[in-house]
């Protein structure tokens, strides 16, 4: 992501996918409302785009039973009042429900995220990572699971036809904790300090649930681009 541009004979045709680089924690509710955005403002697009979710981790420090609720979590993790926190969260849960998601905080369990990262980069070598991220944030946000324990995520990704006993073993054996790392590396390397974050075509950056336009407007202005023979250096 650079504002430098080059011209270069190899770069990608408008008949290559886009490729949508997406930084987002499971727990993070305006990362749910921005996947169904993006998700309507690429149904607008008429090309390809191809996704990829990267790892990143709003409350690292977060036990994985966390001994509370939802709410106390906010209330002690960002100083705000009961009053306060209640608010945030029916506003959240108002703007959820208009992309079609009804969020239920009463069930939420807060937890560490870690071990989740760590299975949708299981699900991502084994082709089936959009599947696991939206069963993953159902999982969290709708359905009251857990999702900060092995066996609870070896659950959800059975659902979704991976294999437990191996999801298991790679879960015991933190087989993508590098890659986790590696991930959020990355968005610090960009300068990302909250998700989520829309990287389109290595070139543009979005940050937040935006409207569905604001990623319209990139896709079609990346093709712009490729017509034109332009590309990030």
């Amino acid at each position: 992501m650079t504002d430098t541009t080059t011209t270069d004979i190899s770069a990608p045709t408008n008949s290559d996918p886009i490729k949508v680089d997406i930084w987002s924690d499971v727990q993070c509710p305006w990362c749910y409302i921005g996947k169904r955005k993006f998700e309507a403002g690429a149904a607008q697009f008429d090309g390809a785009v191809e996704v990829e979710y990267h790892s990143f981790e709003l409350s690292p420090d977060t036990p994985v039973d966390f001994d509370g609720t939802p709410s106390e979590y906010l209330s002690q993790a960002k100083g705000m009042t009961p009053a306060q926190v209640a608010e945030m969260l029916e506003r959240v849960t108002g703007i959820a429900e208009s992309v079609g998601l009804h969020y239920d905080y009463d069930s939420i369990h807060q937890t560490n995220t870690v071990i989740s990262h760590e299975l949708l980069h299981y699900a991502k070598a084994h082709g089936r990572q959009l599947d696991m991220k939206e069963r993953l944030l159902k999982a969290y946000f709708i359905d009251g699971r857990h999702v900060g324990r092995i066996e609870d995520l070896a659950d959800l990704a059975e659902e979704i036809g991976l294999d437990r006993a191996d999801v298991v073993r790679s879960l015991t054996a933190h087989e993508y904790l590098a890659a986790v790392k590696a991930d959020v590396a990355q968005a610090g390397a960009y300068g990302i300090q909250g998700v989520p974050f829309f990287v389109i075509d290595g070139r543009y950056g979005i940050s937040g649930a935006q409207d569905p336009t604001a990623f319209t407007q990139a896709l079609d202005q990346v093709r712009a681009d490729r017509s034109d023979g332009v590309t990030s250096a």
